[in-house]
């Protein structure tokens, strides 16, 4: 196979990707953790013969059981599938996850999807996946149903080279935190997003940043504060320092605010990626705006700094494009 697959359902499976090999789980930040999983999913493939595939859900699940969403996510099904094909998989489905299909019987999603659909030659998942009504699917219940059905199952455990477990709910904290550095580093690449930019309140135009704004949500749980960043604009990469938070102003579900440095263009409209690159400073409160325009010069010439001595984390960090 060359040409990355994604899939939002597994009613019409592509015959190129019958009898691959596939990574079941939900996959929030596809970190370090997870991508030890995916290794292995490559390697089994390979050695097979056959496609690697990740098998993912959204939105959520525990999104879905709460009264309304409430989790830090980070990645969306879109971020997913870009970090799928970075790292040289052949293909993802998002399958879309609801109460309905949270009421399937373990044994009918193996027949349904693993074996009518997919026919897979195996499958691997973490050791804490469970799956069907009742969370009943197990590693070990899937297993045995392997066993009878012909197909491999493995189990991996994410751990860190400290014998510590890497998960999204770490990764989430950090970053809550405005701890970068340390949400990077168990990502194993610079955590980004995307967003439409839309029209803001012209401030930061009057004050000499002019920004690329996009929309935030009540679960968007990132520190507000000041962050050295790397923008992708279709093609281009961008240096910026950017503000999430408004203390001087209305701060109630702030935007995200980019400055992109040395650039001039009217790009309402379009689709921005941000990647985080350092933690410039908390969020402040200035007594006035030529005491906020002089801070953001600091932040500026910070961001600077940061992004000049900036390294890709590894390869996966390089494929990504932010880093250069």
């Amino acid at each position: 196979m060359t040409a990355f697959i994604r899939l939002d359902s597994l009613d019409a499976v592509p015959s190129a990707l019958r009898g691959a090999y596939v990574a079941i789980g939900n996959f929030d930040g596809m970190h370090r953790g997870h991508q030890t999983v995916l290794a292995t999913l490559k390697a089994r493939a390979a050695e097979a013969g056959v496609p690697a595939m990740v098998l993912t859900f959204e939105p959520h699940p525990r999104d879905v059981f709460a009264p309304a969403p409430f989790m830090f996510r980070l990645t969306d099904g879109d971020a997913k599938a870009r970090l799928a094909e970075a790292l040289g998989l052949d293909a993802i489905a998002i399958l879309h996850f609801d109460r309905a299909f949270s009421q399937i019987e373990a044994e009918d999603f193996v027949s349904r999807f693993l074996i009518e659909a997919l026919d897979v030659t195996g499958v691997i998942v973490g050791a804490d996946f469970h799956f069907g009504r009742q969370r009943r699917g197990t590693p070990t219940f899937l297993k045995a149903a392997g066993e009878a059905q012909g197909f491999a199952v493995e189990t991996i455990d994410l751990m860190d080279e400290g014998d510590e477990v890497i998960s999204s709910s770490r990764i989430r904290a950090a970053l809550s935190e405005g701890a970068v550095t340390a949400a990077n580093r168990l990502l194993g690449y610079h955590w980004f997003f995307d967003g439409c930019v839309v029209k803001g309140d012209q401030r930061g135009r009057d004050l000499g940043y002019p920004t690329a704004n996009t929309v935030t949500h009540a679960n968007f749980q990132l520190a507000q504060g000041v962050y050295a960043v790397r923008a992708r604009l279709g093609n281009r990469v961008f240096d910026g320092v950017a503000a999430y938070g408004k203390p001087m102003f209305d701060n109630q579900l702030p935007p995200f605010e980019t400055h992109l440095f040395d650039f001039d263009e009217d790009i309402y409209g379009q689709t921005i990626s941000v990647a985080l690159v350092a933690h410039i400073r908390g969020q402040e409160v200035f007594s006035g705006l030529e005491q906020l325009i002089s801070a953001m010069d600091r932040d500026s010439r910070k961001a600077r700094d940061a992004l000049a001595s900036v390294e890709p984390l590894s390869e996966l960090d390089v494929r990504l494009g932010f880093i250069r």
